[in-house]
């Protein structure tokens, strides 16, 4: 008889669920987050387990890795992609663990893409460049309006991110408090420089743009190390059926709910990848600032609504390019793109 495992997985420990092929529930145990105590308890079922699933939690790695190395059959729940019923009085992790199973067992599980084992450690450090240069673009804004503030003039970007060149300090030598106040503004700027390039460092020297992928350097404003970002990110495109399903997995298509020709609220806007997400938003300003053409139909689509619609219609045309581009392995065609 064949068996169906769900697990409700959680910081410390977990919730494991198993039920027949007819929905009948066979066994329940909450579990610690411990390797042999999981593989003990599912021992005495693996012969007559068809697949098990567990959650895309932030910690679902090791316990994927642990059952797919041990012969289990796995599925990644997509949880910004499933809805419980919302009549629903009462819910635990008992019930959390045989929902998941269920829709397993039916045949209507959303699935996330498990991505290889030996990939994950380069992407995430990318993502961890990520983090970085979001902290320092916060610090390096806030740093502006201090000035600005402060001082009555705004200071350029490149000038702020000077290393071997300080060039805030002499804006506020002439009070004690806002010098130290901008000294501490400055030297995290300039760590989290440091930071940001080391880890550029490291990961172009471990990997590089593959095959179809290569391509993605065409695109203008597009560098080596966005260009592996989206790499490592997308994955194989056999992923996507259509390029619209890529850029949405990108979040770069609306999320309203329309009726009448009247708002009536949003879709999951968290269904997808956030960093890809970022990572278009880059190229879109990176392109917009080197190429002719994105700059003028920014500029268009500028003239008719607002800067951030804009900004958004070109990164949702930059992310449908690069679909092509990376499935088909072609270079950069801007007259296709803005034809």
């Amino acid at each position: 008889m064949a068996l169906y495992t769900g697990f409700d997985l959680h910081s410390n420990n977990n919730y494991l669920g198993i039920i027949d092929q007819e929905g009948k529930r066979v066994f329940h145990k909450k579990l610690l987050n411990k390797p042999d105590q999981i593989l003990d308890t599912l021992s005495p079922f693996k012969n007559d387990i068809a697949g098990v699933v567990v959650e895309s939690t932030y910690n679902w790695y090791w316990l994927v890795d642990l059952l797919m190395e041990n012969g289990y059959n796995l599925h990644l729940a997509n949880p910004s992609a499933m809805v419980q019923y919302s009549g629903l009085k009462h819910s635990n992790d008992t019930h959390e663990a045989y929902w998941l199973v269920d829709m397993l067992r039916l045949g209507i599980l959303p699935e996330g893409y498990i991505y290889p084992k030996q990939d994950r450690p380069i992407r995430d450090l990318l993502r961890k460049r990520m983090k970085f240069v979001q902290a320092r673009t916060s610090i390096i804004v806030s740093l502006q309006h201090f000035i600005a503030r402060n001082c009555g003039v705004r200071i350029n970007v490149k000038d702020v991110k000077r290393i071997r060149e300080d060039r805030i300090h002499p804006l506020l030598a002439y009070n004690e408090d806002l010098a130290f106040s901008g000294k501490a503004s400055k030297e995290t700027i300039d760590f989290l420089t440091r930071k940001i390039k080391e880890i550029e460092i490291a990961v172009e020297k471990k990997v590089d743009l593959t095959s179809n992928y290569k391509y993605l350097l065409t695109i203008p404003g597009i560098g080596r190390v966005l260009g592996l970002t989206i790499m490592l990110e997308s994955g194989p495109m056999s992923r996507f059926v259509k390029a619209g399903n890529y850029v949405s997995y990108c979040r770069k298509v609306s999320s309203k709910w329309t009726s009448n020709g009247k708002q009536k609220g949003k879709g999951n806007t968290k269904n997808g990848n956030k960093y890809l997400c970022w990572a278009f938003s880059e190229a879109a300003e990176l392109t917009r600032r080197f190429d002719e053409r994105a700059r003028a139909y920014f500029n268009r689509k500028m003239q008719k609504t607002h800067r951030m619609v804009a900004h958004g219609a070109l990164s949702h045309k930059l992310a449908k390019a690069a679909y092509y581009i990376m499935r088909d392995g072609v270079p950069y065609d801007p007259d296709k793109l803005y034809a």
